[in-house]
């Protein structure tokens, strides 16, 4: 069965029924039937119900013998499952369900959550980046985040390292939203499972259009993206290679008429190439939060909340691995040190950064990082500056 792109205006209306909610999860959890063909089923027979009588004889012209719907006993075990976890589900065309996700070709049929539904109904803004974001992308995400929560805006993201992290972080006071490639409960990567909670538990949200339980897969994440997008007016790029998931999430983006707004960088930075390729194909420059504000229609003044969250993470950092009893001698601490360079050198970028700026930010000791500067400048990996700034020593 083809997935073909349902164009009307005028979506079905929602369930109205436990049953009628069970009909749809059934259709959506067929084989073989993604959000474009699920709309299309609807359109083509009216129901849910009818659709799922329907599907056998279309899955046979399409050349797919012996085709069983999805087993009702499936969705009931998703169902009881989400209850457990004390999860919502909100079906297209319900009042919690995003306007502006709505309005999106391939919507999501169904959406699980948890946390507070009603961020849902707020004004939204996507911030997404590098997971092996530099420490000046670090701080430009958490800042940006930080002002659009501060305007009244929700920020959205995809519980990655990196930006993302730093967005949601950012936000966490006002609201945010983690769009998650697996099921709700499934909290990837694992060192975010925290501010996983922290999310949830403070007035903002994770959802997934994935079942419960489900473990994420690769292909899972550029439809995730999609929903990135579709949640927000505007999707804003904070350093993203080339070929990347934020690049993905750009694209879709422009597709459903957001605006795509990017912060540049230096042209010899690979981490953003992909912001520049942007910027020159026409999304807006973004140098601070003022010109994201001017650029998206305003949103509404956010609340001053009695509460503040209960987590207050520093900035995402990878902390050396701690040397284990029964390594042999010598090599736990060969191992600490290359792990220390690499997040130096992750950290640094063509753009010139203060060395206490970085030994802050990697939350490690001058001790420790000192010498460890010294050995990544006599392998001519990075380059010292007048005035204490490092940077990295372009390749060729």
């Amino acid at each position: 069965m083809r997935d073909e792109t349902h164009s009307s205006t005028h979506p079905p209306l929602p369930p109205t029924t436990e049953d009628h909610r069970v009909d749809w999860l059934r259709l959506l959890r067929s084989r073989r039937v993604g959000p474009t063909t699920f709309w299309r089923l609807l359109a083509e027979h009216g129901s849910a119900k009818a659709a799922l009588e329907a599907l056998p004889e279309v899955a046979r012209a399409a050349g797919v013998d012996k085709y069983d719907c999805c087993p009702i006993g499936v969705v009931e075990a998703e169902l009881a499952a989400g209850r457990r976890i004390g999860a919502w589900l909100i079906c297209r065309g319900e009042p919690d369900y995003p306007e502006d996700l709505a309005d999106i070709s391939d919507a999501p049929p169904i959406l699980w959550g948890v946390g507070d539904r009603a961020v849902l109904r707020r004004a939204k803004v996507a911030l997404v980046g590098a997971r092996s974001a530099s420490s000046l992308g670090i701080r430009m995400g958490r800042r940006l985040a930080e002002g659009l929560g501060a305007a009244g805006h929700v920020v959205v993201s995809g519980l990655a390292r990196g930006i993302d992290t730093v967005a949601h972080l950012g936000a966490l006071p006002t609201g945010t939203i983690a769009v998650m490639a697996g099921g709700v409960d499934v909290l990837y990567p694992s060192e975010n499972t925290k501010l996983a909670d922290e999310i949830a538990a403070n007035g903002g949200a994770r959802v997934s259009e994935q079942p419960i339980g489900m473990q994420p897969v690769a292909r899972h994440f550029p439809t995730r993206n999609r929903i990135v997008s579709g949640l927000s007016r505007g999707v804003v790029v904070v350093e993203a290679a080339a070929k990347s998931g934020s690049l993905i999430t750009a694209r879709t983006a422009l597709d459903q008429g957001r605006e795509v707004l990017a912060v540049p960088g230096h042209p010899m930075d690979a981490r953003a190439s992909g912001c520049n390729i942007l910027i020159r194909d026409g999304a807006r420059l973004i140098r601070n939060v003022d010109d994201i504000l001017e650029a998206l229609p305003p949103a509404e003044a956010p609340a001053s909340p009695d509460r503040q969250p209960r987590l207050d993470l520093p900035e995402p950092q990878a902390a050396p691995p701690a040397a284990r009893p029964d390594t042999p001698a010598g090599k736990g601490t060969l191992r600490e040190a290359a792990a220390l360079h690499r997040q130096i050198l992750d950290r640094l970028g063509p753009s010139p950064l203060a060395e206490d700026q970085l030994i802050r930010d990697l939350g490690a000791s001058a001790g420790k990082v000192s010498p460890a500067l010294t050995d990544l400048e006599l392998d001519g990996q990075i380059r010292r500056q007048p005035g204490g700034l490092l940077s990295l020593v372009p390749r060729n």
